[in-house]
This record gives structure tokens, sequence and C-alpha cells, in this order.
């Protein structure tokens, strides 16, 4: 009987199970890929790495870890990195690169991928270097140019593609440069204040358990201030990065489902609303309230299974586009796989949301009258009611698990799913009061086709709701797209005055800041600030050494604060990026006072577990400092100027080791260009960057993610102009009657068409200028609450966004009713 009812009305539904299927293939489509990345991940893990385990440190290491690491076999080979500016001969141009200086075999598993090709086994012998392919291209550089790092100029063997071991964001501010390990301490760069890596790589025994030897070498190590990274765990933690993005997709894709299950829900309610009198009449000849429910729910579930194959197939074809779209991401060449539970998982997923969206439409069933045959009755059960109440309970625990499922965390699964419910409250509550505004202050002075146009929005069975929430959601995610990233780039954004550095210069020698600054001066350009950086790691805190908070495992102090090693400075006052939360700032010491009082970050002090008074004892280069938390700092480390966790006062660490770092302001590229020539020249071990040239490499990664973001919103704008295709043909019916009754009156078909291109108006710019409005509501909130920032919205949601979407809404809409307008009355009616 499901079958046989379910053919005549299968042209009413086939749209709303095509928001499912797109809504199924959009969640399939990212978990599917997600799964298939971290096993490409896990099974290139060492090609990644180029060996089996490392050790590294950001210092030489000491006897103990010489021998740790003898009694391991020896490393295989060495490598020292560092970031440092670069010269180029043919160019005189200058960058910030990664200079890499390698010795021994390494890369063991993967490969250096140069060109020529025989540039990576011969760069060592003839003492040249590998130079960034990007690089190459963007300066013009050719095999035989010299490169000058610090002291030496090497030539160029050749330029290089990929490398075990770089990382895709970071080599976009400081691409990698390859030369031969003996060359690093004649460049004469490794100085006091410099940022070295120290690595070591050892390849494994065939039968080595990483686990165990990772558990076995991790408490040594840690105790003198070295690392181990395994091949598997540096592979588990790229996963836990790409994941993460991963699971914000899935979040697109997510409310993408709950559109498509928007538009089921109204379908199904309209439809049952035809099939009244049908479940009246079985009802008459003999069928249980049961039957007559599962006639049609075996219909909905049916959809719903159909639904979920056809789109868990489109989720695993449409994951074979995600490689290219993420190809300036991926640390991995990824070969896409099937995952059997995704697939399951996909299918089940279809038929769950297709069933609990229509079951509440589908529960009037069971309340109908079989004198409902004969007569129209509108009185509704109370029963229905209460489980409308069971119902939406049901849902919304669906979708909180379903989401706690994608992002493994309850607190960020209430807050989408309460960010989900508010918005559809929102748009909702925008489309009620917009009808009762309507009703309430209706302007009977406008002329036929704008009264009838606004009457439409409330005639029974209408739509207005459905699609406002369609068209809001729509608007709502893809606006806040736009408004997000305009966000992030006003964060990283340089500020106009004249007192705002582009130019930060770093790793200056204590002997050359004078002769550094004097060279910025007679560019004519102003040294705007000169500040000192000491580096210290945390010794103690409130009395317990590092060792024992690491041992302990009941601490609340996190990780990273035990083992970092800090650069702090000394000044007598706050800077603009800084604000004062507890305490009092002191300035300066002059009578020798311990413990000192220090100011930290807020976010030093939460992850340090400490407050006010505490004390913490620093490791300033083998000299033990006592010190106590005298203020704590609101930094706001998004903009782009040195900020710091810690801050001693003036009179502490003047005669400690240190380095300077000055600022100053170019006013254009080519000024800012000379500068770093010239400094180069003469300071080679000054690291200079331009904050210009970084903001470019920001904005150029956003513009990358947004257009994945883009590409996956795309499915809830296809979705929102499938629920109103689906809309508009469910409620055809009511249109044709009124279409027939007014032409019967008199009407022409141009007034007609004038009503309904007008009532589709009314509906597209409602539902997009309220999704617009909406995000920029919420975009102006995370400013003043989260980023405590002024916030230019981009205007290309207002002028691109909202006119493209009302006239997709138009075009829609009237396409779907130009057939019956042109139609004669008579013929109409007949074909229904």
């Amino acid at each position: 009987m499901a079958w046989r009812d379910g053919r005549a009305s299968i042209k009413k539904l086939i749209l709303f199970m095509a928001s499912i299927i797109l809504g199924i293939a959009a969640v399939v489509s990212i978990q599917s890929f997600g799964d298939t990345l971290k096993k490409n991940i896990a099974l290139q893990s060492k090609s990644l790495m180029g060996a089996d385990y490392k050790i590294d440190s950001d210092s030489p290491v000491n006897e103990k870890v010489v021998k740790l690491m003898d009694s391991l076999g020896g490393a295989r080979a060495k490598e020292i990195s560092f970031a440092s500016m670069a010269a180029f001969s043919s160019s005189e141009g200058t960058k910030l690169m990664q200079i890499r200086g390698i010795t021994g075999g390494f890369p063991f598993y993967g490969t250096m991928d140069t060109e020529p090709v025989s540039a990576a086994a011969d760069f060592q012998q003839t003492n040249s270097a590998l130079v960034d392919a990007t690089v190459m291209l963007q300066l013009g550089l050719k095999p035989g140019d010299s490169i000058k790092v610090g002291n030496i100029t090497l030539p160029i063997a050749g330029s290089l593609k990929s490398l075990p071991g770089s990382n895709a964001i970071f080599s976009s501010v400081a691409p990698p440069v390859v030369i031969p390990y003996s060359f690093i301490e004649e460049s004469g760069l490794v100085q006091t204040g410099s940022r070295i890596n120290y690595e070591y790589y050892f390849v494994a025994p065939a039968n080595q358990d990483m686990e165990q030897l990772e558990q076995a070498l991790d408490p040594i190590l840690d105790k003198n201030e070295a690392d181990l990274d395994t091949h598997v765990s540096t592979s588990e933690r790229l996963g836990r990065r790409y994941e993460n993005f991963g699971r914000f997709l899935n979040l697109v894709a997510f409310v993408a489902l709950l559109l498509g299950c928007v538009g089921i829900a109204s379908a199904i309610h309209i439809y049952i609303k035809e099939k009244l009198r049908s479940v009246a009449v079985l009802k008459c000849i003999g069928a249980s309230r049961r039957q007559t429910f599962m006639i049609y729910l075996v219909q909905i579930a049916g959809m719903g299974l159909l639904g979920g194959i056809l789109g868990t197939i489109a989720g695993l074809l449409l994951q074979q586009l995600f490689p290219i779209l993420l190809r300036d991401f991926l640390p991995v060449d990824v070969q896409v796989a099937l995952a059997p539970q995704i697939i399951i998982g996909g299918v089940v997923l279809g038929v769950i949301m297709s069933v609990l969206f229509a079951l509440y439409p589908l529960m009037s069933t069971l309340y109908v009258s079989p004198l409902q045959a004969l007569r129209v009755q509108t009185k509704t059960n109370t029963n229905s009611k209460r489980a409308a109440f069971l119902v939406g309970v049901a849902i919304v625990v669906f979708i909180l698990l379903f989401s706690f499922w994608l992002l493994e965390n309850w607190k960020y699964a209430l807050s989408f799913v309460g960010g989900v419910l508010v918005t559809f409250a929102l748009l909702t509550g925008i489309a009620a009061l917009f009808i009762k505004l309507i009703k309430s202050n209706f302007p009977t002075s406008w002329n036929f086709e704008p009264r009838q146009s606004l009457l439409n929005l409330f005639r029974p069975q209408n739509q207005t709701l459905t699609l406002i929430l369609a068209i809001g959601v729509g608007s709502f995610l893809i606006s806040t797209l736009y408004f997000t990233k305009d966000l992030l780039l006003a964060q990283a954004n340089l500020e106009s005055n004249e007192n705002s550095p582009n130019i930060i210069m770093l790793d200056i020698q204590r002997e050359q800041v004078d002769s550094v600054a004097a060279t910025v001066k007679g560019q004519a350009l102003p040294v705007l600030s000169s500040i000192p950086i000491v580096s210290m790691r945390v010794q103690e805190i409130n009395g317990k050494s590092v060792n024992q908070i690491k041992q302990d495992t009941s601490s609340r102090v996190n990780g990273w604060i035990l083992s970092h090693e800090f650069r702090v400075t000394y000044r007598d006052s706050l800077i603009a990026s800084e604000s004062l939360n507890e305490g009092t700032l002191t300035k300066s010491l002059k009578n020798g006072k311990r413990p000192v009082p220090i100011s930290v970050s807020s976010n030093f002090a939460d992850d340090a577990n400490v407050k006010l008074g505490d004390k913490v004892t620093f490791n300033v280069q083998g000299v033990l400092l006592a010190t106590e938390i005298g203020s704590i700092r609101m930094v706001d480390w998004s903009r782009l100027q040195l900020n710091f966790s810690i801050v001693f006062p003036k009179g502490v660490l003047e005669d400690a080791p240190q380095f300077g770092v000055l600022t100053t302001k170019a006013p254009d590229a080519s000024a800012s260009a000379k500068l770093q020539r010239q400094l180069v020249r003469l300071f080679p071990n000054v690291s200079i960057l331009d904050l210009r040239q970084l903001l470019t490499v920001v904005e150029d990664i956003l513009n990358k993610i947004t257009l994945i973001i883009n590409f996956m919103a795309f499915f809830s704008i296809l979705t929102g102009i499938i629920v109103l295709l689906g809309a508009v043909r469910t409620s055809k019916y009511q249109r044709i009657k009124e279409s027939v009754l007014l032409r019967t009156l008199g009407a022409r078909s141009k007034q007609i068409l004038k009503i309904l291109a007008l009532e589709y108006f009314y509906l597209g710019a409602l539902g997009a200028i309220s999704g617009i409005l909406l995000s920029l509501i919420s975009s102006q909130l995370l400013t003043w609450i989260v980023f405590d920032t002024p916030f230019l919205p981009s205007i290309w949601p207002f002028l691109v966004l909202f006119p493209l979407i009302v006239i997709l809404v138009m075009a829609i809409g009237l396409g779907s009713s130009i057939g019956v307008i042109k139609s004669p009355p008579l013929q109409v009616l007949r074909k229904q």
C-alpha cells in the first residue's frame, strides 16, 4: 500500500529527497576524506619526518644526551635550522629564509624533491645550496646563481620543491634553504638570542616499538632540555591538526543537512494534509491507526533510505575534489579510499533524519476521524501537542549527539546546537513578526497587486516560514564567512599611525644595537623602539621544581610552561596592546630586592596556574633568579607587534646576556627593500621581518581557507534552493486555485505575474537581509567581547549576495508558476 500510494506522489517529494542527498553528500565527503587523510598520514609518517625518530633541542645537547644517542647507535644524520636573512646576488633581492644545515643521508624515507633531480644528492659534495622553488621563481633565480647566508656565499645547485620536515604554512613566511651542515658555524649566525633548533635523526630496527621507546626516553630527555619525536607521534599530532579543520567543515555540511530536514518537515506537512481525506477513507474501510501511520512512515523511511544511499555515493565521488582544493595545506599525497563505517553511517543518517523531521506531521494521521471522509474537522487532538514536544526533544537530542560525534567535545557541541537553535528561533521570530506587522498595519491604500502579494504571505498552507528559514540560514552562513575573514584581517592589519612599526629587526647582538640604529637613521627612517630581550626558562613554581611538577599527575600546570624557553624584556610601562588586569606594575628596582616583582600575561597565569604573590624561579642561562607575580596583564596577541608573556622591571636584567630588537616604519616597499639590503650587507646575522609581507601571506592563507569553506557552504545554498523549489512545487496547487479565481474575476496574466513576483521579492529580501544582519550582529558582538577592537564589515554581502539571492528566489518562483499563468483556467482545472 505504501508503494502504491507513494508512486502517485513521488514527484511532490523528489526535490526534498534531493535536499537530503546534498546534506548527506556533504557530511559523507568530509568524513570520508578526513578518515582517508588520517590513514595516509599514518602510512606516510616516516616520509613526513624523513626518519623513524629524532631527538631535538633548542640548544646544543649536553654530554648525557650525547651518551644516550650513542647508546642508540648514534644519529644517522644531523641538522641545525634557524630563520635568517638571505641575499641573492643576481637579483639584489633579500628574503627571510629558514636555513637548514644538513649532514648525513637525510632523508632516509621519502625524497628531497629538487630540480634538477641530481641536486639533492650532490649539494653536500659540491658545497652548494638548495633554494625553495617558489623563491627561485619569484626572484628569477637559476642554478649557478649565488646565495649569501651570514658570512658565507654559496652557489645554488637547484630548486627545492619539497623536503621532509617542512611546514607548508611556516614555509610561506620563511621558505627553506638547505646548505651543507659544515657551513653553519662559518656563517656566524649561531649567536646569543638566535632561535636555533638542533635535530638528530635515527633509523630504528624493524621491530622497534615506538611507543615503548618514547616512554623510556622522554623522561630522560625532558630533564636534559631535549625532546623525542617519533614518526608515530608526529603523524598523530598532524592528524589532530587537520581533524580540527575537518570538524568545522563538518558543521557547515551539517547545517546543509538540517536545512534539508526543514524542507522535509515542510513537505511532509503539506503532503499529509492532502492525504488526510485518504486516511479517513482507509479508516472507514477498516484500516487501523497503526496501519495508516505505517503506510506513510514507510514512504518517508524509504525516501530517506534512497536519499542516504544516493547522498553517500555522491559524497564518495565528491571527496575526490578535496585533494585538489587542499593541495596547499596537505602534508602528504592523499590516495582516496573507502571507509565502510562512513558509508553505512551516511545511509543510516539519511533514514534517521528523514523520519525524525517528518514524524510530527505524520502524527496527525493518528488522529484523523473516519468522519473526515465526509466533512472537514479542524480541531486538533491535545495528544498531538504532547507528541510535538516529544518529537522536538528527540530532534534536539539527536542533533546534540551528532554534533558531539563530529566535534568530540561537549562544550563545542552544546555551543553549536545552541547557536543553531538561536539562529532558527530568530529567523522564525522575524518571519512571525513580519506577518504580524503586515496584518496589523496592512497597507489598504496600495494598489491591488502589492496588496494581494502581501496577503499571499499568510494564506492557508503558506510556505513563508520555510522559505525565510532556508534563505536566511544560507545567507547567514555565506555572509558570516566574509565578515569573519574581514575580522581576522582587521586583527592582523597594520595600524596606520606614525608610531606603528612595519619592520622588525631581530637577533641584534648587544654591541650591534647602536650601529644598526645608526644604519636605520641613515636611511632617513625612525627607530621607533629598541627592545632588550633575555632568554630564560622556568626552574620552580611555588617551591616545586619543573621535574617535580612533571611527575605530579594532579598538576594543573600546562606542559609548555615547563619546557618553553621564554624571551622576556624589561621596561617601566605598558604598551598599546596591553592592559592591567590585576596588581601593580613595578617600573624599576634599585635596591636589589628579591624576589623580583614581575608582570605576566593572563594566559601565562592561567597555564602556569599562578596568581598574584605566587613565586616563580627562572633559570637565566645558568643563574637562578627568584621572582613573584606582581601584576597580571591582558595582552592582545593578535596585533602585529612584539608582545611578551613576562615583563621584568628595569634595574634587574641589564647585565644578563641579551640581544636586541629594533623597530621602524618604512613608507613603502622600495624603502623597505633598500633598508633590508643594507642591513644584510653590514649585519648578516640580523633577521628582518617585514610585517607587510607577513600580512600578504596571512591574507593569502585566509583566501585559500575561505575558498574551501565557501565550497562547503555552497551545499547550504544549494540545499536552500532545492527547499525553495520544493516549497513552491508543494504549494503549487494552492497557487493554481488562486490564479484561476483571479483570472475568472477578470485579472490579467500580467497582474498575476506581478503579484507572484512581488511575493517572491518580499520572501527573498526578508530572508536574505535577516541572515546578513544576524551575521553582522554576531560578528560585531565577537569583536566587542573577544577582540575588543573596531570592525569595518565587508560590503560584499550587501552589494552582491543580497541582490543575487533576491533575484534567484524570484526566478525560481516565477519559473515554477509561468506555465499555470499562461494556461486557460479551464485547462488548468481539468489537469487537477
